[in-house]
């Protein structure tokens, strides 16, 4: 089989890689193994949050302050602003309802009370401009009994920190009665799965009779798998704002964005190879020209173009040796300390250089092998070294916008 581009993993940087290849006319592949990491987002995505520890006020002229090897700085510090552009329409052609700027943050209230900048948030999600001047002025913090992912008294600690005032709410409903004979059964997938049609009737009536003189309601982000019309449907039965905050995952917020991105890359003409990984590749000079897969076995997969987004650690993009790091489908080469005892800090709140490891690729984001520079194979998202995302705050922009330029690339070959 035979495609123009084929793309190794299927989270947020695959799916957008895709999708901007396909919406350009090109018969795209995509082979995931499965779950991405999509599935444990908050429903915001940051572009780059903070330097050396301290929150930069404008992302966009924070970029030129990062290392030049940082995927941000390859891209080109002028192409961010339209990148990041592009990177929030892409999302919003899909169904994703976003918004923020890229040159000023929203906070977004997470699962400990805390606030986070963002720089795209997913509507509906609990957010402000700024936590000083929120709107609210009092919270109406509703909780479903029996469910655990969600922690009240901690959002109502944050929301005191920013001077408004809340109450802590739990209901019961009926829909819900069956996941509660086990803990287990009790989590944010399971209670999407009911919450939908007449349930949204019950369950705002039930919000109804708790609300009190509360200006918002807070719920757990466990509404609307599929689609936002649940969401929809309960802000029109509620006479004052709904929003919700993220729980520990699974994320419904991720699970759904994962879903409309996959259906706006299959209706564009894209396949995608679901639980499949790949095993192999064949190489000719300084150029891949087939993969192998676990499930075709021998069967090849041909491509002009080919993309590596398969992540880091989490997701086994990249694999930690007794004696290095590798990337275990390609071999890849990958930067890192030569020395083990160097690619880790004692102090574990302390950035861990191993965050910055990664696969090395040029200017235009094409891998190397063996030194080589393989020409139609590029990397992108977390699996490239230069970024500590997790300090930065910088993981999904990088995976968009490394995605589209890569993808730009590629069209102009």
């Amino acid at each position: 089989m035979k495609y123009d581009s084929i793309i190794i993993g299927g989270g947020l940087s695959g799916l957008t890689a895709g999708i901007r290849l396909a919406s350009a006319g090109k018969k795209v592949a995509i082979i995931t193994s499965g779950q991405s990491a999509l599935h444990f987002s908050s429903g915001s995505m940051s572009l780059l949050n903070r330097i050396d520890r301290q929150i930069v006020d404008d992302p966009l002229l924070a970029v030129g302050k990062l290392p030049s090897d940082h995927p941000y700085r390859k891209i080109g510090v002028g192409n961010i602003h339209d990148l990041a552009a592009e990177a929030a329409m892409l999302l919003r052609h899909s169904g994703l309802n976003v918004e923020g700027s890229p040159s000023a943050h929203r906070f977004c209230l997470t699962p400990f009370g805390l606030w986070e900048p963002v720089w795209l948030t997913v509507k509906g999600i609990a957010s402000c401009p700024d936590p000083k001047k929120c709107p609210w002025k009092k919270a109406a913090i509703v909780n479903f009994k029996g469910y655990l992912d969600f922690h009240p008294a901690y959002l109502a600690d944050g929301l005191a920190k920013a001077g408004i005032d809340s109450e802590i709410h739990e209901i019961e409903l009926p829909r819900l009665a069956s996941l509660r004979k086990s803990c287990s059964e009790m989590r944010a997938a399971s209670i999407a799965r009911l919450l939908e049609g007449s349930a949204i009737n019950d369950l705002a009536a039930a919000i109804l009779r708790v609300k009190s003189d509360a200006d918002v309601i807070l719920l757990p982000a466990v509404i609307g798998l599929r689609s936002d019309a649940a969401q929809e449907l309960l802000a029109s039965l509620i006479d004052i704002p709904v929003r919700y905050v993220p729980v520990i995952p699974m994320s419904v917020t991720g699970v759904r964005a994962e879903s409309l991105l996959r259906r706006r890359f299959e209706s564009l003409g894209g396949t995608y190879y679901l639980g499949d990984s790949v095993s192999r590749g064949n190489f000719e000079n300084d150029r891949l020209t087939a993969i192998f897969t676990t499930n075709l076995g021998d069967t090849p997969l041909e491509a002009d173009e080919f993309i590596l987004a398969t992540g880091s650690f989490f997701s086994q993009g990249l694999v930690a040796k007794p004696d290095a790091i590798v990337e275990p489908v390609f071999g890849l080469d990958v930067m890192q300390t030569p020395a083990r005892t160097e690619r880790y800090s004692l102090d574990f709140f302390s950035p861990q250089p191993y965050m910055r490891f990664g696969v090395v690729t040029d200017s235009e984001f094409r891998t190397s092998r063996n030194a080589v520079t393989v020409r139609n194979l590029r990397a992108i998202g977390s699996i490239l070294f230069g970024a500590d995302s997790l300090h930065e705050g910088s993981g999904a922009g990088i995976a968009l916008l490394t995605a589209i330029a890569a993808a730009r690339k590629i069209l102009l070959t």
